[in-house]
Parts: C-alpha cells; sequence; structure tokens
C-alpha cells in the first residue's frame, strides 16, 4: 500500500516538478509587481493572471500527458485542457492533472487499436488528423464535462480549507503532513495538493500559506540540531553536514533517515510544524509561488513583502519546539544504537521480507563484468540522488574509477542499462520493480552511508 501511495504521488508532483522554474517566475512576477508588490506597475501585472490560469495548467497538462504517451500524449493534453480553461474563470491545476493524462491514455489506447489497419504511406495523415479530431472531441467534452466537476471539487476544497481557516484548526494539519513527508511523499503534498490550493488564493490574495505547510524546514532543523547535540555514532557526526544541506540547500529527505531511525521524534516534528503554522496564520504569511526546493534561500525569494517577519519567526519557532521535544527523546528515550546498526538491521529484515539485496559485499562475488553505471535514485530525481550521486562520485574520483558513470535519476525510471542503483531504503521495493536487473543497494544515510566504502572497494576487484 505504501509502494502505491508513492507512485501515485509521484505521478501528481512529476506533473508539477519539471515545470518548477515557470511557477517561480510567474512568482517573481507576482511578488514584484501585483497592487501590493515590491514595484508595482500595472503594465507587467498583466501578465500574472493569464500565466497562472492559462500557461502553468498548460505545462501542467503537456507533462501529464508526455508521461503517459509521449510527446504526441502531451500535445492532445494540451488541447483537451484548453476545454477546461475556456469554461472556468479560476486556475485549473486539478483539471490539469486529470485532463492531461486522461487524454494521452485514450489516444494511446486509439494509436494500438489502429496501429496494424494503417495502409503504408498513409501514417502521418492518421496520425496528424486522429490526433486533432479526437483533441477537439476531448476539448468539448471537457468544457462541458470537467470543468463543472473540477470547480465543484475547488469549491469543497474551499469550504473545507475555509474551515480550518476560520476555526484555527490549520496548524493540525501537521498531523499527516510530517509523517507523509517522512516517507517520501513531501513533492507528492507540496505540488499535487498545496500549490494547486495556494496558487488560488495567490490570485485572490497575492500570497498564500498553503505554500509553507510543506516546505517549512524548521521541524527537520530542530531535529537535526538535536542530534547534533544527543546524537551517537554516525548519525551524530554527520547531522552538522545534514543541517547545512537541509536549512539551505533544501534537500528535506536528508532528514528522513533521522526520524526513521527513531519513530518517537514524529512527535517533535509534528509540534514544530504545528507551531509553525501557527505563527504563520498568526502573522498573515504567505509566499507568492511554491518554494522547490524548501530552503530558506527559496523561502525568502518567494516570500511576500509583508511576510518576512512572520516567515523568520514561524521557521524559527518550528525549529525550537522540535529540538525541545526531540532532546531529550533522544537523551532518555532514544533506543542505544548507532545510524550504522539501525540500518544493518533494517536490511536485514528486508532481504528477509522481500528478499532484496542490502550489503554490497554478500552480492559482489555473484555479480560478473565490469561495471560501468550506476544511478542513485530518489523520488523526483532531483534532490537527494542528485546529492547522493556527487557524494559517489567524489569517491570513485577519489579511488581512481573514472570509468563508471554515476547519474541521480527518478526510482520510478531507472534506465535499463544501469547495472547497480542506490537509493533509500523506502524506496527499495520501488526501485527494484523499476530495474529488476540491477543490483540494488538500499541506504539509510545520503551523506555517510557506510554502503559507499564498501561499494567502492568492491568495484576496485570488479573492475580490475
Amino acid at each position: 500500500m505504501k509502494e502505491k501511495v508513492q507512485l501515485f504521488g509521484r505521478f501528481l508532483s512529476g506533473m508539477v516538478m519539471p515545470n518548477i522554474g515557470a511557477f517561480i517566475a510567474w512568482g517573481l512576477i507576482t511578488a514584484l509587481f501585483i497592487d501590493t508588490g515590491w514595484l508595482p506597475n500595472e503594465r507587467f501585472a498583466q501578465m500574472v493572471n493569464p500565466m497562472s490560469s492559462i500557461l502553468l495548467p498548460l505545462l501542467i497538462a503537456y507533462t501529464g500527458g508526455e508521461a503517459v504517451a509521449g510527446k504526441r500524449g502531451g500535445v492532445i493534453g494540451v488541447i483537451a485542457m484548453m476545454g477546461v480553461i475556456a469554461g472556468s474563470d479560476i486556475p485549473m491545476f486539478i483539471g490539469a492533472m486529470i485532463v492531461g493524462p486522461l487524454s494521452a491514455w485514450i489516444i494511446k489506447k486509439f494509436d494500438k487499436v489502429i496501429e496494424t489497419h494503417i495502409p503504408a504511406g498513409f501514417e502521418m495523415l492518421i496520425n496528424n488528423f486522429s490526433l486533432g479530431i479526437i483533441g477537439a472531441v476531448l476539448a468539448l467534452l471537457a468544457m462541458v464535462g470537467i470543468t463543472p466537476l473540477v470547480t465543484v471539487m475547488n469549491q469543497a476544497m474551499s469550504a473545507g480549507v475555509g474551515f480550518f481557516v476560520e476555526h484555527g484548526f490549520l496548524p493540525l494539519t501537521s498531523l499527516f503532513i510530517e509523517p507523509a513527508k517522512v516517507l517520501f511523499l513531501n513533492n507528492a503534498m507540496n505540488h499535487g495538493i498545496f500549490s494547486p490550493m495556494g496558487i488560488q488564493q495567490v490570485e485572490e490574495a497575492g500570497k498564500s500559506i498553503f505554500f509553507l505547510l510543506e516546505a517549512n524546514p524548521g521541524p527537520g532543523l530542530g531535529i537535526l540540531l538535536a542530534y547534533c547535540i544527543a546524537g551517537k555514532g554516525n548519525a551524530k557526526s554527520s547531522a552538522p553536514g545534514a543541517v547545512i544541506i537541509h536549512f539551505f540547500g533544501g534537500i528535506h529527505e536528508i532528514y528522513f533517515p533521522y526520524i526513521l531511525m527513531n519513530p518517537l521524534l514524529l512527535l517533535a516534528v509534528i509540534a514544530g510544524g504545528a507551531g509553525g503554522v501557527f505563527i504563520f496564520s498568526l502573522f498573515g504569511t504567505g509566499l507568492t509561488s511554491a518554494a522547490s526546493p524548501g530552503s530558506i534561500l527559496a523561502l525568502v525569494m518567494m516570500a511576500e513583502r509583508h511576510s518576512y517577519l512572520g516567515l523568520f519567526i514561524g521557521v524559527i519557532v518550528s525549529a525550537v519546539v522540535s529540538f525541545i521535544i526531540a532532546l531529550p527523546i533522544l537523551k532518555f528515550m532514544g533506543k542505544d544504537v548507532s545510524l550504522e546498526e539501525a540500518q544493518e538491521k533494517k536490511d536485514a529484515m528486508k532481504r528477509q521480507a522481500k528478499g532484496i539485496s542490502g550489503t554490497v559485499s554478500e552480492e559482489a562475488s555473484e555479480v560478473k563484468g565490469k561495471i560501468r553505471k550506476i544511478a542513485f535514485a530518489c523520488d523526483a530525481g532531483m534532490g537527494s540522488s542528485a546529492m547522493g550521486a556527487t557524494v559517489l562520485k567524489k569517491k570513485l574520483a577519489a579511488a581512481g574509477l573514472d570509468g563508471i558513470e554515476v547519474i541521480h535519476t527518478s526510482v520510478s525510471s531507472i534506465p535499463p542499462d544501469v547495472q547497480i542503483v542506490v537509493t533509500h531504503q523506502e524506496l527499495a521495493e520501488r526501485a527494484a520493480h523499476s530495474n529488476p536487473s540491477a543490483e540494488l543497494i538500499p541506504i539509510t544515510n545520503f551523506l555517510a552511508a557506510p554502503e559507499y566504502d564498501v561499494l567502492v572497494e568492491s568495484l576496485k576487484k570488479r573492475n580490475s
């Protein structure tokens, strides 16, 4: 079930993540040139509404369609999405997430049915006209069918959010946000749920707190600072580096293993997240667009001009609350176990339950031939995997293993020519399904996993 939820969340966030640059461009234009912006300019502000109501939904629809049926799927997704846009007065991000993949799936099924019936020489004619005709029909159907449905969904979500805001219950969202983040659903929540709601709120108020609910680095910062003081073994020694990567680099996945080591720390991040949301609500803090990655630097760049005080106080409060609760848990209630020991135990359990390889040394003797390509995989293929790939590249270079290519990729789309896959153990099942032929190395510590050194020593023998 966890794997299926991660896959669904990955699919939702996968439609938004590649277009984050466009969201940031829109957010900067909004922050600068609307009436309450830093440099109010009526002419430049004319771009804000078209970008949010047309450009961004079309990009999402294209990306979702392309993921299902390639460029042909992306094109028909955009065609159908125009019907949704034309029939609505509000930004239709949820509509784009529905129409883009659905339209692509329809054209993909159509192509499969007729592929053996196309006369030679008529391929381009039939492909172009089928795309145009089916796209036009889907645009009309989307206008009269999908648009009203999504409008009702938007109204229901707005009413639900309004209830939370009016009754001061918004901090309670941390009860599900923080545990879901640790299960690597952070991108799914931020870009699949909160971003569409936030953009609609920006249209109305010029800022939105929804962009801060998941992106706030405060709770994770408190956990890592507590490990710097009360951690043990490798967890303590790696925590200071993790603080910098998490807080300034915005890679929140770096602190997830520290919580998975001691699940009681969920209490700390939930309380810290709730405290931060309370302060953000109290000060009316909001961002003008999604902050990705969740770095304090990205939050500052996307903050609405009157939100800086509340932003800094909220992040500090959430970090302090998380730290105060985490410290005694680590000192008095935590198990006397190091990060390496915890990882060894979890990997052994996973190998027993799932049949997934857990250590390099056990598998090295069974794999023949030289290793030419290694992939570091994470949920989106952009954050922790890029960092892990960098660490691994440096270790390989230091060992003189220059002929090995190391890439970072999404755990759902690992290239078939990859021979070894390194990923966090929570994503190991998905990695095994994505590339069953590759040797799988689950880790728990992105910065200082002992498997890195074991892998390097193994590669020296295998590539000699």
